[in-house]
């Protein structure tokens, strides 16, 4: 679990911070005492959860464009991090056929503008770049793909997260290795919960549909993913840039993947199923039968390197994960406070890490 005696020393740069993950993320390190810099466009949709919980405490704000090098590096030296987190990207696969030049742009050269801007930070330690489970070649076969598995995507987003790392690849070896600053790529599932309205994701689409009374329209109701609580990856996050700016960072390897736990793949429509029978929904999903872009059936990744060298493994199970995304949508639209919703799974979630090592069942390096 992230150690608030490291982040409460810690001046932290994150991009993408007005996002879902971004802003579970920015809270969480402010709850820790980090003091935080956000950089990030303004949030797209409304509702967003940035705007509900507000810029939590020691936290710095400023909405800006990463494919803006000027106020960029204006950003980077008021913050003078210690480390940064860039989670900033065009995230969206449907989106990416329909915007290919946009989504390159932003995961592939908003990325370069980031470490380039970066590279001045006179007192920074580590670098991680969030990219997904999609930069792995897909062959279909459902094999849990490893960190050294070849990259690639058959679609723009996966292929420009692909570019992007490597990017991040040429950018340790030729700028960053030689100061002693560690930079890794962490590789993350499909993340769920509470505090997600965006565009083509699954979760979100359910509880529209819900509140417009309405059952969900799934495109490949069979497909898996490697679905996990936000805070999940998250913890993965902030374990590893803990690791990457530690004395022994040397030894971690340069990218990790963060897989869910054992119960997963859980397909689509298993998903679907389970958040609409937590949310009361009669129907839950009918099936789309348009033309839409070619998706891959299955996606699954192997986590254990992530285990072996950083002590880290999911805490939630796949059900888990979507019923408290479901406890959280629910619990905000009976207008309970989205920032104290946000820190109470927070706190269940440490809670958990809790009675694990009271038991003696946490795992270690």
């Amino acid at each position: 679990m992230p150690n608030c005696d490291f982040w409460s020393k810690q001046r932290v740069f994150l991009t993408g911070h007005t996002g879902f993950k971004g802003s579970w993320t920015a809270l969480w390190l402010a709850r820790m005492g980090a003091q935080v810099h956000g950089y990030s466009l303004a949030p797209e949709t409304t509702p967003n959860l940035h705007d509900l919980i507000g810029n939590a405490k020691g936290m710095t704000s400023t909405i800006g464009d990463i494919r803006n090098p000027l106020a960029l590096q204006r950003a980077v030296d008021a913050c003078d991090p210690t480390v940064a987190i860039h989670m900033a990207a065009q995230p969206l696969v449907r989106r990416s056929y329909r915007e290919p030049a946009d989504t390159y742009d932003v995961n592939v050269m908003g990325t370069l503008h980031v470490l380039n801007a970066l590279r001045r930070a006179p007192h920074l330690r580590a670098i991680l770049v969030v990219t997904t489970d999609k930069v792995y070649m897909n062959d279909d076969s459902g094999r849990p793909f490893i960190e050294t598995d070849p990259l690639g995507g058959h679609d723009p987003y996966s292929s420009s997260k692909a570019a992007c790392e490597e990017l991040v690849s040429c950018y340790r070896q030729s700028y960053f290795q030689e100061a002693g600053i560690r930079v890794a790529t962490a590789r993350a599932g499909n993340v769920v919960g509470g505090g997600d309205w965006s565009e083509d994701r699954l979760i979100p689409d359910i509880w529209r549909a819900m509140l417009a009374g309405q059952p969900v329209t799934l495109r490949n109701p069979g497909s898996t993913r490697p679905w996990q609580h936000v805070l999940d990856p998250v913890s993965g996050y902030l374990d590893y840039v803990e690791a990457l700016a530690s004395d022994a960072a040397v030894a971690l390897p340069n990218a990790l993947n963060l897989a869910p736990a054992t119960d997963y793949p859980m397909s689509v429509q298993a998903v679907t199923e389970t958040l609409g029978k937590a949310l009361g929904m009669h129907e839950t999903w009918r099936l789309d039968d348009g033309d839409n872009p070619v998706e891959m059936t299955m996606l699954t990744l192997d986590a254990s390197l992530a285990t072996r060298v950083l002590g880290w493994h999911p805490r939630l199970t796949g059900r888990q994960a979507v019923e408290w995304s479901a406890g959280w949508y629910i619990r905000q639209h009976q207008g309970q406070d989205a920032t104290a919703l946000t820190l109470a799974q927070i706190d269940e979630y440490e809670g958990l890490a809790t009675a694990e090592r009271a038991s003696g069942k946490e795992t270690t390096p």
